[in-house]
């Protein structure tokens, strides 16, 4: 999948896409979960818009290997629906598929928008349960930060602070289920379940930024690709998110 391209590029490509294929009449998923204890399969292609070499589909001469590498550039597709774009010339030019990346982005953020709007006990059920397995510290303190401060204080894109206010919107449910839960250790246990993770994403995997956002929320929908689940993850994950010291003050 484009391994010339940089990890940051990559992420992003793939939040945004939602791992399916951009083009509006497929749009499969590109993630097979691995069974038998096997990693998952990736079967999309990072494709280039403009081509990478001389000669290829909608090679532009006057870029440089970075434009032709970067986020701007690739589109996440199926092997199919690469070769079609990459053969059928006249039908997809540069201009087409640039509208068409940015129609399946808005359709991802659409989806997930709408997805939020209908979480449910069900889903936080599922998603939080998965989330307080870790151990439970009663001696670590957790502080309420205003998320424009961690926004801006972390570098977290314009991209991410629309995920973030997209998962305010249920943080009063997830409280209520948390409140409601008989076991009263079960909020601190969530919590800390978040800080031990990203405090493993930060200090090992030496992640920031989005990165790491986007990393805690594949954590917190135990890396599921529905859009339901994910719209799950994302409130819990928003919620502790002003909750908890998750990112730095």
């Amino acid at each position: 999948m484009g391994s010339r391209m940089n990890d940051k590029d990559l992420k992003m490509v793939c939040m945004l896409s939602g791992s399916r294929c951009a083009m509006p009449d497929c749009r499969r998923e590109l993630i097979e979960p691995g069974k038998n204890s096997d990693d998952p399969a990736i079967l999309g292609e990072l494709a280039h818009i403009k081509g990478e070499n001389p000669g290829s589909a909608r090679y532009d001469a006057n870029m440089t290997q970075e434009e032709r590498n970067g986020y701007n550039n690739r589109i996440l597709v199926c092997p199919n629906c690469h070769t079609k774009i990459d053969k059928q010339l006249k039908t997809y030019t540069v201009e087409v598929l640039l509208k068409i990346k940015r129609d399946h982005e808005t359709w991802v953020r659409d989806s997930l928008k709408g997805e939020v709007i209908n979480v449910s006990f069900d889903e936080l059920g599922v998603v939080t349960k998965y989330l307080s397995s870790g151990q439970y510290n009663p001696n670590v303190s957790f502080t309420v930060i205003p998320p424009k401060d961690k926004i801006k204080k972390n570098n977290l894109s314009g991209d991410v602070e629309a995920l973030i206010t997209m998962g305010l919107t249920q943080a009063n449910q997830v409280a209520d289920f948390i409140d409601r839960c008989p076991d009263v250790t079960f909020g601190e246990r969530l919590k800390q379940g978040f800080v031990n993770e990203y405090e493993r994403l930060k200090n090992t995997e030496a992640m920031t930024g989005d990165d790491l956002f986007n990393a805690l929320l594949d954590f917190a929908a135990g890396n599921s690709k529905s859009f339901r689940e994910k719209a799950a993850g994302l409130s819990v994950l928003v919620y502790l998110f002003e909750k908890c010291e998750v990112f730095e003050k």
